[in-house]
């Protein structure tokens, strides 16, 4: 398997003025190779694959830095390309110097390597990076990004190919979630964890930072200064936020065998003007993405629930589904056809984890029917009638 660790790094002066060169020169091999592919493609109804060599030829400066960087520029167009045509993401978009600046290079006849005391890393046309190596890993470095963010900070992230991570012992334990925006999660044995809401707790700090950048003069040093001071916030947001997912999706994978979880349309939510930020704020993709990954890694199974299913509607102990549950405002609630009393996301997260287990049934998936013979009190429902669903 390939995993990427990621380090931070401090060029010196001559080493960030090379990153730049490789920054510039492949965002601008990228953007006109695109805009070249686009042009060609709306004359003749045909596609090209433009290579590095052909521009090099006109735009000498662009042999100044690694040329494994413009290949694997060219790669990520085509790759956006299909991806696009795959219906999987929108149409490829141009690279910006506003945001965060990137190139990938490859280890090629080890051209990528530590030194002796782990300070210093060595990549093609750059030697002795500094390098802050916190953690050590096994394999072999495929490849390495270098990357800059809108604070001025540097980081490499080698991926590396290595062994298979030792998959956790088996679990007997199966665990429906339900995410909600003031409640981050409610999982269906009734915990609960807090959103914290990172971004709200910035945001009028960062209101005050960004008043002060509009009203600095454009091109000045003060405002590169206070452009710095904004991007600091919003990185302390990202790496806060990151912080908890990883450490919350982490504990769910080693206490569960089956993490059931909902299936959003968080770009409908997105529009909505009420809830966007607190949307954004959660960041739900991100969190389900992590869990998916992790549970690759550890041998756990991750069900994702289509997102056209009531859960908060249908009663967990009758599977009456009430229609008057659709208000967001309804917390708890009484099932008119049992008489159980109700609350909202922890049955919607009990409603969850019985559909995850009917559909790892009807899959037959052999690695998690055997811990399913304890759960099959949790699938069982009580004769479907008119009003009834399954």
């Amino acid at each position: 398997m390939k995993i990427a660790y990621k380090y931070r790094i401090y060029p010196n002066s001559l080493q960030k003025e090379y990153f730049a060169k490789c920054f510039g020169c492949v965002r601008f091999f990228y953007n006109k190779s695109l805009q070249d592919k686009i042009d060609y493609y709306n004359e003749t109804s045909k596609t090209i694959n433009p290579t590095p060599a052909k521009y090099k030829q006109e735009f000498e400066f662009l042999k100044e830095i690694d040329s494994l960087a413009l290949a694997n520029a060219q790669l990520a167009r085509e790759t956006a390309y299909k991806n696009f045509f795959s219906h999987r993401t929108q149409f490829p978009k141009f690279k910006s110097k506003k945001n965060d600046q990137s190139y990938t290079t490859n280890n090629q006849r080890n051209s990528v390597k530590f030194s002796d005391n782990g300070k210093y890393i060595t990549i093609p046309k750059c030697k002795r990076i500094r390098i802050k190596k916190h953690r050590n890993f096994e394999g072999t470095i495929k490849s390495v990004t270098i990357s800059m963010t809108c604070s001025g900070k540097y980081y490499i992230s080698l991926l590396v190919e290595t062994e298979d991570k030792k998959k956790l012992d088996q679990s007997k334990n199966a665990i429906g979630i339900d995410l909600g925006i003031k409640t981050f999660i409610v999982d269906s044995n009734g915990k609960s964890y807090e959103n914290p809401k990172y971004f709200k707790k910035m945001e009028q700090r960062l209101a005050i930072e960004q008043r002060k950048l509009a009203h600095m003069q454009k091109g000045s040093n003060n405002r590169n200064k206070q452009r710095i001071k904004v991007a600091k916030i919003h990185e302390k947001i990202n790496k806060q936020r990151d912080d908890f997912l990883h450490k919350l999706s982490t504990q769910i994978i080693r206490d569960n065998q089956v993490i059931a979880i909902e299936t959003l349309d968080v770009k409908n939510m997105e529009q909505n003007k009420l809830v966007a930020k607190s949307v954004v704020d959660a960041s739900f993709s991100r969190f389900a993405t992590i869990l998916e990954y992790k549970a690759k890694w550890y041998g756990r199974l991750l069900v994702r629930v289509g997102k056209y299913f009531a859960s908060s509607q249908i009663c967990n102990v009758c599977g009456y589904k009430n229609e008057n549950v659709k208000s967001l405002s309804l917390r708890s609630y009484t099932c008119p056809n049992c008489g159980a009393k109700l609350k909202r996301d922890e049955n919607a997260a009990k409603n969850i984890l019985v559909e995850a287990i009917k559909q790892i049934k009807a899959g037959a998936q052999p690695d998690s029917l055997l811990i399913l013979e304890s759960l099959d009190s949790l699938s069982k429902k009580p004769p479907l009638q008119s009003n009834f669903i399954a």
